[in-house]
């Protein structure tokens, strides 16, 4: 999909530091079976201008699953534009900040 919409800069982000070694080339991915994905991560990785792996740790990764659920659950619109979501990190849960106030009785 990054291809298709002519995405030039890519961040891949990943919780199995295995994975994300071998991607970066650091690790040698000896598993026969993977070594054909392994050359297509390579071969797909020269059709950008730069791409980066990062690893993130099972324990922050709440917004990766997040996300993955919600992009599980939307229909890829084809040669529609997709907006980037902006996300903001906050130091605490969300119901912490909600307001709360007293009727008007």
């Amino acid at each position: 999909m990054a291809i298709d919409q002519d995405v030039e800069e890519l961040l891949i982000m990943g919780d199995s530091d295995l994975i994300i070694r071998q991607a970066q080339g650091e690790w040698e991915t000896r598993d026969v079976k993977l070594i054909p994905y392994r050359q297509h991560v390579e071969d797909l990785g020269k059709r950008f201008k730069s791409i980066e792996f990062r690893y993130i740790p099972h324990c922050h990764n709440e917004l990766a699953d997040a996300l993955a659920t919600l992009a599980s659950m939307l229909p890829y619109p084809g040669n529609a534009r997709i907006d980037p979501l902006e996300i903001q990190i906050r130091e605490r849960h969300g119901y912490c900040n909600t307001v709360e106030a007293e009727p008007n009785v």
